[in-house]
């Protein structure tokens, strides 16, 4: 949705407060209601400011990398493999080896990997119509069986 409103020359967003829009003007002045979730809000101002943040990074030159919007999370369909940082331990905990030995080819896999595991973890919903290689969807099906992704990495 945000893809496509990133296509239009002018977005407008009505936000209701407490109740909602007054229905004639939902009826006669909206072109399309949308909700950014299954929750209620005190208005819509901060729905709003969701779906500004979502259209404009979308829109050329707003983001450093113009290629960044499609390597995000959901380009594809799937959630993002988890996210570390320095310093490599933090409370006790490491990020995971593989990451830091320098080899780019299994740190891309285990990203891969990662993202299709939590994915499947978490909205097993989107991995129906998720963009899915031939192998990522070999990892599904084992996930399904209960295999572990260290058995793809």
């Amino acid at each position: 949705m945000a893809r496509e409103y990133a296509r239009e020359a002018q977005l407008v967003l009505v936000c209701g407060r407490y109740e909602g829009v007054d229905e004639r003007v939902r009826e006669h002045l909206v072109d399309e209601e949308l909700s950014v979730g299954d929750y209620v809000l005190t208005g819509g101002e901060p729905a709003a400011l969701v779906v500004a943040d979502a259209v404009t990074r979308l829109l050329p030159g707003v983001l450093g990398d113009a290629e960044a919007p499609a390597h995000d999370s959901f380009a594809r369909g799937l959630l993002e493999h988890p996210q570390y940082t320095r310093p490599e331990v933090f409370g006790g905990w490491r990020v995971p080896p593989l990451l830091l030995g320098g080899d780019h080819a299994r740190v891309e896999r285990w990203r891969r990997v990662m993202s299709v595991w939590r994915t499947w973890q978490r909205r097993p919903d989107l991995l129906e119509t998720a963009d899915l290689a031939p192998e990522e969807q070999k990892w599904v099906d084992g996930f399904g069986q209960g295999r572990e992704p260290s058995d793809y990495i």
